[in-house]
């Protein structure tokens, strides 16, 4: 197995993400529901996309709730939902 030249190394800046741009993206892009490419899209692991290239945002986390909790009264489930905040995007709180 090869070690990867960066291993044990600080992430040259080239390679992060700039965080106060996705946060922007993600309260301000207006995703085009008709385009395939920005709706909701799961993967084996949750939700996949992301704000900056419109496939996650505010809008698509208003449709998941919506499609969560209307499914939730179809199905009469009235037990608790738990909820969870994926913490990728925000640096090591160290």
């Amino acid at each position: 197995m090869a070690i990867h030249p960066l291993a044990g190394q600080p992430a040259p800046r080239e390679l992060l993400t700039n965080i106060p741009r996705l946060i922007t993206a993600y309260y301000a892009y207006q995703p085009d529901p008709d385009d395939p490419a920005q709706q909701v899209a799961f993967g084996t692991s949750g939700h996949r996309g992301t704000s900056l290239n419109g496939k996650f945002n505010e809008q698509h986390i208003a449709a998941i709730s919506q499609a969560i909790a209307e499914l939730r009264l179809e199905r009469g489930i009235t037990g608790p939902l738990f909820i969870g905040q994926d913490s990728h995007p925000y640096p090591n709180p160290r």
